[in-house]
């Protein structure tokens, strides 16, 4: 858990989600620190008997997640997840979010968008009064879009 997050209250909070999953479930597993957090916990109750199924959001939530004995299934055209439990980088008071720092951005919102549920986990330090407060709001080109974004955003003034 050498990347997990060690803030008392995203600990807190991630047990309280732990209460959610119930065996059978299907659960997307977010990327950053405090989803490295709850993946933690969640591969101590699958140790200790939960069946569930994980599909990760990135290289890092999938190697943790094997480490910890968590099955891992691909997401096909027949999966829908019950339930995502991610991170953010930034959050504000309208619950905006960014994500994408780590570099999943664009598996983290497949995942979330095939589930029927989310929850994004953040400390304090998360909170911010405007998006952007705190770094970089990141972008996420496929190859075939590049011309396009790169066009729209030079209209943005970026």
């Amino acid at each position: 858990m050498s990347n997990a997050s060690n803030d008392p209250a995203v600990l807190s909070v991630a047990t309280c989600v732990l209460d959610m999953i119930s065996d059978g479930m299907c659960v997307g597993l977010g990327s950053g620190r405090a989803s490295a957090a709850f993946i933690a916990k969640l591969g101590e109750r699958v140790q200790a008997g939960l069946k569930i199924t994980g599909v990760p959001t990135s290289n890092a939530s999938d190697k943790q997640a094997r480490e910890l004995g968590i099955p891992l299934v691909p997401l096909t055209e027949d999966l829908e997840l019950d339930l995502t439990v991610d991170g953010a980088d930034e959050v504000a008071p309208n619950l905006d979010l960014v994500k994408g720092w780590g570099g999943a951005l664009v598996r983290e919102r497949i995942v979330a968008a095939a589930s029927k549920r989310q929850i994004i986990l953040v400390g304090e330090e998360k909170l911010v009064r405007t998006l952007g407060e705190r770094g970089r709001i990141p972008v996420e080109v496929i190859p075939l879009a590049h011309g396009y974004v790169v066009r729209k955003l030079k209209a943005l003034g970026l």
